[in-house]
């Protein structure tokens, strides 16, 4: 679908030919380009500002049948979100008015350099992500994707920069997985399918598989996923993918929280929040994509996704609030509240991630705590860890593919909000505030001293009612960029 090319501007057939514009810019070259660009700034309906559009058909000496000229702002305030944001945004547009095929000129960079591979590789992510609708549930669709979608760079680029195509294409496929995963309804993704479906992708990427069933997770003391997945008829399934490298040089385990729908149990969520449940397994989505993408990536490191997948429901077999379940690190726990269910899921999976492979790395995953997204919003996860480095890694990660992540504090005194009398912990704090730090510090009860680990609340960007220039409503595939560009630049 990702195309370079280095046809000469006025050779290139597309249903349309996006020429980027800064606020006034100074000439960049080809004389070609600049000679238009010049000619659409004298229009007083455009002036390059950001998002601004001016089409112009069938121009004289131009192959394509359409130009696209589109707005990019000042050029010293370009970054890879604003490059991002316009291919996707042009992408969605072109799709809506059924063209086949569009190429973009990539634009230069605040230096005047056209060859930037970050601006490049802004402009892949944004066109394919994009480049992308939920299938199988309209009987008629307003849009389709395009077919292709090409870059004009020079003739070395189209050579020395295949590699970024393959990149891209890997971790955005991924990542438009697990939308589909997420956005999927809840009758269609009971957890024994949805872990049908992952160990399938799985398989097809040659990774290693192992699913453990209801007798597995009873047998192998799995406490607290099972409490949780009591009341539904579809029993929980606990799914382990796992990426071995020759001589790996070090071990990362990653967990998502994979609760396909979460209905509150007992203490039931109100009908506001319920219709978009479906979306609880966001993270587990997100870490199963992941893997997904390793394989194309070179990384070094086994790398293991630990996915607890359950459904929570209400019926005579639910547990009860005052219920005192044993988790699998054999640690006691008493149910406070039924809807905070995945912390107890996520507990029993970190603990048997640590006890089975002994990773360097956790990282959990999860759309965790209504706390959370009231903190940070729609656009930004939150991160707890008490390892500064792993901390720091991460949100750098974050800023680099624009999957934003701010630390949030693990303070020891509120441990006590926990506690139980009857139990070694309780899984509700015994305070109405800081609602994401209380349940992070109950995850951290799990990990032991010797291992790094990190969670990421996700529950404010998994989900978005609005779409964006490079999503549509509904799950964004939040985490799976995040993760890839982590193992690549910090965790190998």
């Amino acid at each position: 679908m990702l195309h370079l090319t280095s046809e000469n501007l006025q050779d290139v057939q597309t249903d349309a030919l996006v020429i980027p514009v800064f606020e006034n810019p100074a000439p960049a070259g080809p004389a070609s380009i600049d000679a238009l660009i010049a000619r659409v700034l004298e229009l007083k309906e455009f002036t390059g500002a950001i998002g601004e559009d001016v089409i112009w058909y069938s121009v004289a000496g131009m192959k394509a049948e359409r130009l696209i000229f589109t707005g990019l702002g000042k050029q010293a305030e370009l970054d890879a979100e604003r490059i991002r944001s316009m291919a996707g945004r042009i992408v969605q547009k072109a799709m809506k008015s059924k063209f086949e095929s569009i190429t973009f000129l990539v634009p230069p960079n605040a230096e005047g350099d056209r060859e930037d591979s970050l601006i490049l590789g802004a402009m892949l992510e944004g066109s394919f992500l994009a480049n992308h609708l939920l299938d199988g549930y309209k009987t008629e669709a307003n849009a389709k994707p395009l077919e292709a979608i090409s870059f004009l760079v020079t003739a070395e680029s189209v050579e020395k920069k295949n590699d970024l195509i393959n990149r891209v294409t890997a971790v955005c496929k991924a990542t438009l997985l697990a939308r589909n995963w997420v956005n999927t309804p809840a009758n269609d993704k009971k957890p024994a399918e949805l872990a049908r479906r992952m160990i399938d992708q799985a398989r097809k990427k040659g990774l290693k598989t192992q699913l453990l069933d209801r007798e597995d997770l009873e047998g192998s003391g799995f406490g607290a996923l099972l409490a949780v997945g009591a009341a539904s008829p579809n029993p929980p399934q606990l799914v382990v993918i796992d990426y071995l490298p020759p001589q790996a040089r070090n071990t990362i385990v990653l967990v998502g929280k994979g609760v396909t729908f979460d209905s509150g149990g007992l203490n039931i969520k109100t009908t506001k929040t319920l219709n978009i449940m479906k979306s609880d397994m966001a993270g587990a989505a997100a870490v199963a994509a992941t893997l997904l993408a390793v394989p194309e990536l070179s990384i070094d490191t086994r790398v293991i996704g630990i996915l607890p997948l359950v459904e929570n429901l209400v019926s005579g077999q639910a547990m009860c609030p005052g219920d005192i379940i044993r988790t699998h690190s054999g640690k006691t726990v008493e149910v406070g509240n039924t809807d905070a269910e995945g912390r107890l899921i996520l507990a029993d999976a970190i603990s048997y991630g640590i006890q089975t492979y002994k990773p360097d790395v956790v990282i959990d995953m999860a759309t965790l705590t209504g706390a959370c997204a009231i903190a940070m919003g729609e656009r930004i996860a939150a991160v707890f860890s008490p390892d500064d480095d792993l901390a720091a890694a991460i949100s750098r990660a974050g800023e680099q593919c624009f999957e934003r992540c701010w630390r949030m504090p693990l303070p020891h005194d509120y441990r006590e909000y926990m506690k139980s009398d009857l139990a070694d912990l309780n899984n509700m704090s015994s305070s109405r505030y800081g609602g994401a730090i209380t349940a992070a510090l109950f995850l951290s009860s799990f990990v032991d001293e010797k291992t790094r680990w990190a969670h990421i609340d996700i529950a404010g960007p998994a989900y978005r009612k609005a779409g964006g220039d490079y999503y549509t409503p509904g799950g964004t595939g939040f985490g799976v960029r995040l993760l890839c560009r982590l193992l690549e630049t910090v965790l190998t």
